[in-house]
């Protein structure tokens, strides 16, 4: 019986052969797949060796006919993904920001199986992004998969929120939200949604500062009117950073620390000043984004330097606090 069951394989293990051993370079002749599949227990003759190939050829797959020495040999012309694709795909994960070094180095050794295993190697190449910091949360793919299905099922979403105080050490409270949209920016994945604590509002929260989601069963309240002017907004991405840059010093309360890491990365030395305050230094683009950004924190965030950028900050206030006094 297990020879019986073995030769039903044969047909799979033939394709898994040609697919991971073979490629334009690594063709195999009939005798090699023979002595192969042999080697499996899985009884292979030159009479039928060749129908069974003819048979994966009517299948679908791209297997094609060379010459070693004087023998016909036979390798996978072609697959689902190019190798010019694979390159890509595994540039994009490796320097993806919101994947863990873990979890990047097991989607590539996945990446790789879709190729042969004599360019497999080729694909796991050495990428450097500049400024780019990799996440250490491994649960984002959790909680991206569970916002979509709460926003399906329409019921809320227990998640732990990691905050980062003063210290810099990471605390986390368990909070209900109701998600709307998932958005991809800047490297991250953004939940959009409801806090619903305290009539908490719509708020914008990085996926990698969430963990441990839990689908509820209390289910979401429609947006209201305001709500869905919020969300709108929130979704809308940056602008694009034009303009001079310049290194400056941005002086801010403590309770935005997770906003400015966000904007800036975690990796950034931050600086105790008197009371709440803290400071960073940074490098930026003086540009409409980044006046945007800023104002939006109000009295908890304002340049401290250097003096002209901070009568820049000033100028562009008072020219907003003319146009609202004369309505104009």
């Amino acid at each position: 019986m297990a020879g019986v069951s073995k030769q039903k394989q044969k047909l799979l293990q033939m394709e898994q052969l040609f697919n991971q051993r073979t490629d334009e370079s690594h063709a195999i002749t009939g005798n090699q797949l023979i002595e192969i599949l042999k080697e499996m227990d899985i009884k292979a003759e030159r009479k039928t060796i060749y129908d069974d190939i003819a048979t994966l050829c009517d299948s679908g797959l791209d297997i094609r006919t060379t010459k070693s020495g004087h023998s016909n040999a036979y390798y996978m012309a072609s697959r689902l993904f190019t190798a010019e694709e694979l390159r890509i795909l595994v540039d994009a994960v490796a320097s993806s920001r919101f994947l863990t070094i873990k979890r990047s180095g097991e989607l590539i050794k996945k990446i790789q199986r879709l190729t042969s295993e004599h360019k497999a190697p080729a694909l796991r190449r050495n990428i450097h992004i500049e400024n780019r910091t990799k996440s250490s949360n491994d649960q984002t793919y959790a909680v991206v998969d569970a916002v979509n299905e709460a926003v399906l099922a329409d019921k809320q979403l227990s998640v732990t929120l990691g905050e980062t105080g003063a210290d810099r050490k990471r605390q986390g409270r368990r909070v209900a939200v109701s998600p709307f949209l998932t958005v991809w920016e800047n490297d991250h994945y953004y939940i959009i949604c409801r806090l619903e604590e305290n009539n908490g509002g719509i708020v914008r929260l990085r996926a990698d500062r969430l963990s441990d989601p839990e689908l509820l069963e209390k289910k979401r309240e429609g947006l209201t009117q305001e709500e869905e002017i919020a969300a709108r907004k929130l979704k809308a991405p940056l602008e694009n950073h034009e303009g001079l840059e310049e290194k400056i010093r941005i002086r801010f309360d403590k309770s935005i620390l997770d906003d400015v890491f966000d904007r800036f990365g975690d990796k950034i030395a931050v600086r105790q000043e008197n009371g709440d305050d803290l400071s960073v230094d940074v490098s930026v683009q003086l540009s409409a984004a980044f006046w945007g950004w800023l104002f939006g924190f109000g009295e908890r965030a304002y340049i401290a330097s250097p003096g002209f950028v901070r009568e820049m900050a000033a100028e562009r206030l008072s020219a907003m606090a003319e146009r609202y006094k004369n309505g104009q």
